[in-house]
């Protein structure tokens, strides 16, 4: 008796992991998690070779499919790695739909997502940059001006800001970096060096990536300069620091062993608040 129940479980356990199809109804579509997407597209254009961003594969790959399936990626680039002809052919989706200057960098956005993924999956983890604000006399984005807000409240105070985002041209030595959104300097004309430091981890705890600049990496005085990490705005030069942020670089051309305070994990905003 207690073999054949036994073997009835078994067999109603089997039995209850076998999807059955209901005729009229459609099956659900797959997910592509935007913020690891947009993570994907900041990281491995930047890296040496193919190596992937962790959890990244699987969302990354249903948009490379819908970019192929519109004959804008080669089948031999749908694998997972959101790598530089990736970007390229989703900057060539975003021409597509009209999208010109830095709303065609490559980097994926809700509304493009959304439309690429149409009848082929659903976007989820959807991340928002949010209006053009005012805050500390800059223009920022509501996302970007929140992260900061944390940022200060981890620091115990306020801090002023000498550049703001959404500022093209604004300062040559930036090398575009302030086009579009995510992108600050922050004025350390009352800090310490260790206060500067300090700051400069709190920023990165909250998901910018952020270093303490110093006259002699370039043509500027010092400074803390923050981006926004997974912020849809970014420029493309914007784009390229998160990456080597996160592949312990220190932003710069010259791709040296970032200078920063360490980190560990590096989280984007949205982890952040999730704690």
């Amino acid at each position: 008796m207690l073999r054949k129940l036994a073997v009835l479980t078994a067999g109603a356990a089997a039995a209850a992991t076998v999807a059955v199809a209901v005729p009229g109804v459609a099956a659900a579509l797959p997910a592509a998690n935007m913020e690891a997407v947009l993570l994907a597209a900041q990281i491995d254009p930047q890296r040496a070779d193919s190596t992937q961003t962790p959890g990244a594969h699987d969302s990354v790959l249903l948009v490379e499919k819908a970019l192929q399936a519109k004959g804008l990626l080669d089948a031999k680039y749908v694998d997972g790695y959101f790598g530089t002809t990736t970007i390229d052919a989703y900057s060539k989706y975003q021409k597509s739909l009209g999208y010109t200057g830095i709303d065609a960098s490559g980097l994926p956005g809700k509304t493009s997502l959304e439309k690429l993924g149409s009848g082929k999956y659903t976007v989820s983890n959807v991340v928002s940059a949010g209006s053009h604000v005012t805050y500390h006399g800059v223009t920022l984005n509501t996302r970007t001006k929140a992260m900061l807000q944390a940022a200060e409240k981890l620091f115990g105070k306020d801090v002023g800001l000498t550049q703001s985002s959404y500022n093209p041209g604004g300062v040559g030595a930036s090398a575009g970096t302030h086009d579009g959104g995510g992108a600050f300097d922050v004025s350390v004309a009352n800090m310490s060096s260790a206060t500067r430091t300090e700051f400069a981890k709190d920023l990165r705890k909250v998901g910018f990536a952020a270093w303490v600049r110093t006259p002699s990496q370039g043509d500027w005085g010092y400074h803390i300069h923050a981006i926004a990490v997974n912020d849809p705005d970014l420029s493309s030069g914007a784009q390229h620091q998160v990456g080597t942020y996160y592949l312990g670089q220190n932003g710069l051309a010259n791709h040296g062993k970032d200078d920063g305070p360490a980190v560990n994990p590096k989280l984007t905003w949205e982890q952040y608040q999730r704690g």
